[in-house]
């Protein structure tokens, strides 16, 4: 079974379209998602990402020319989906943008906003997996050292970025970190994952060190009348939000002189990826990263293949030019 990608880690929560969409467009993609909501009972990050991924194909039509649903074009939606396959999307992410906008368009059948399902004869890139990409291990080091200071905010900052690395979470499990699920003397937390599956994720030494450092000097710093047991806090006293945790680690990177766009989720390749490269067991990488399938975790080795016939090339005497 193929796992569904979260929002949170297929797309930037920091962007957004050029103004608000027409009622046209907008109204059912509300209507929409009010119906998965009622009729299939889906979870809110799903309908999330539903929802954005129809906005995305909205704000590309609408750039077109076209007023609403009921005049689009299969043509139109087709080169939408097109201009995706160049930008930097997970094959399941693609996958799921195609998903939602085969079920949306029977959608505005039913409803009468259209006639026809102009995705009957809808021919969407070939979905080829790409190796994900990484951050080299100086550019982590560099990474972690860009929040400097001692103040509360660069306790909060270094903690987060350290567990990222350390624990290879997904963006929405680190935001919903409790203190109940941190156990920093046995070194492990207790993750709640997709389809709230707990597991249990090793924390290394540096980040236990950082997280140490951030709930003895940095976290009271952020506490309100009304904060709950949420790990990282925002300056509101509440969980520290997605989309914020997108800023920080877009902000560092800058910091640290680091040229490649870097999202949360690239932490969590590089996570896998070099402990893979240090030799660890792909079924222990699986069980740390949560994932169902091993078959998705695979994906990392292709990186690592990858990384060494680069370096055969580089440094094998055959490989050299002859002198």
């Amino acid at each position: 079974m193929k796992e569904r990608p979260e929002a949170d880690d297929t797309a930037d929560p920091t962007s957004s379209p050029e103004g608000p969409l027409p009622e046209d467009f907008d109204g059912p993609i509300r209507d929409f998602g009010n119906a998965l909501t009622l009729e299939r009972g889906r979870s809110d990050r799903t309908l999330e990402a539903y929802e954005s991924d129809l906005r995305q194909c909205a704000t590309f039509l609408r750039r077109r020319g076209f007023a609403g649903w009921a005049a689009v074009p299969g043509a139109a939606v087709t080169e939408w989906l097109y201009s995706l396959d160049g930008d930097d999307y997970t094959v399941a992410s693609l996958a799921r943008k195609l998903s939602a906008l085969r079920m949306f368009a029977r959608h505005l059948v039913r409803e009468r906003v259209r006639p026809d399902d102009f995705t009957e004869l809808l021919q969407g890139p070939k979905l080829v997996r790409r190796v994900p990409g990484t951050l080299s291990a100086d550019e982590i080091t560099r990474l972690l050292a860009a929040p400097t200071g001692g103040d509360a905010h660069g306790l909060r900052d270094r903690a987060i970025l350290e567990l990222f690395y350390s624990s290879g979470l997904r963006v929405s499990e680190l935001a919903g970190l409790t203190l109940q699920q941190v156990d920093l003397e046995a070194g492990f937390l207790r993750v709640f994952g997709k389809g709230s599956k707990e597991r249990v994720v090793p924390v290394g030494g540096k980040a236990r060190a950082a997280l140490a450092d951030y709930l003895t000097a940095g976290r009271q710093h952020f506490v309100k009348p009304k904060t709950g047991s949420q790990l990282f806090l925002s300056e509101r006293g509440t969980a520290i939000s997605r989309q914020m945790l997108w800023v920080l680690v877009k902000k560092y990177a800058k910091a640290a002189g680091i040229e490649n766009t870097v999202k949360p989720h690239l932490l969590r390749h590089s996570f896998a990826t070099h402990l893979l490269s240090g030799g660890a067991d792909l079924r222990a990488i699986q069980e740390m990263l949560g994932h169902a399938n091993i078959g998705t975790t695979q994906i990392y080795t292709a990186v690592e293949e990858k990384r060494l016939t680069e370096q055969h090339a580089r440094f094998h005497p055959r490989n050299q030019d002859a002198v």
